[in-house]
């Protein structure tokens, strides 16, 4: 059993993967800005903490974490527009790369996103500039020195999905519903040996939990 913290745990894929993770027998603790969402994230056996992403600092932080074993960062601008992407896609990582050297988890799970998603439309510096900021951030924790798992899934779909998945270093483009996207990530979290990864993730014909079991496999061999 692991103490996870959730960056993101009232989004798409934060609030789909929390509920996996208490099911899974794991201690969980979630991020949330408005104050009328500490309830449902209690309704969902989770400790609310609250913070506001974009204004907390990098000791904030590193004191709200104290204790966890783990950080998931599912949190995103979702097209709020480039200040936010910035503060939250950019300087966020940055922040919990930071808080986790000074007193906080040590494995780090990072959402993060496929790199031709949205590709062959006509260019928009607004997309361009999530996509360099996501790389960014990707960049810094691997450089860390920490233990993390880049996941990168595809176009993300608002929908719960069936469980099956494409998973791998690199795969074809393809959209990922946030559902499956919590499936892999819970089944990620249950695999500590798997570290260290970059992986692409799309919707697909294999069951989350047998997809994270081969790539553990494969890693071994």
């Amino acid at each position: 059993m692991s103490r996870i913290f959730v960056i993101g745990a009232t989004g798409g894929v934060g609030r789909r993967l929390c509920p996996l993770l208490v099911a899974g027998g794991h201690q969980v603790s979630g991020l949330h800005r408005d104050p009328g969402q500490a309830a449902a994230l209690r309704a969902a056996g989770v400790a609310p903490v609250a913070g506001d992403l974009t204004e907390m600092t990098a000791d904030a932080m590193a004191a709200a974490m104290a204790g966890h074993d783990v950080a998931v960062f599912s949190a995103g601008a979702a097209g709020s527009g480039p200040e936010r992407t910035r503060t939250i896609d950019g300087d966020g990582p940055l922040k919990l790369i930071e808080a986790a050297r000074r007193n906080g988890p040590r494995r780090i799970y990072l959402v993060s996103a496929f790199p031709e998603a949205g590709r062959g439309k006509e260019p928009k510096e607004g997309f361009e500039l999530y996509m360099r900021t996501k790389k960014a951030a990707d960049a810094a924790l691997a450089a860390s020195g920490l233990d993390w798992v880049i996941l990168r899934p595809g176009t993300l779909l608002h929908e719960e999905g069936d469980g099956r998945v494409s998973l791998g270093a690199a795969l074809p483009y393809g959209p990922a519903a946030r559902g499956n996207v919590a499936q892999v990530l819970a089944a990620l979290v249950g695999a500590p040996q798997i570290r260290r990864e970059i992986l692409e993730l799309t919707d697909g014909d294999v069951p989350a939990d047998q997809a994270v079991a081969a790539v553990g496999r494969s890693r071994a061999a």
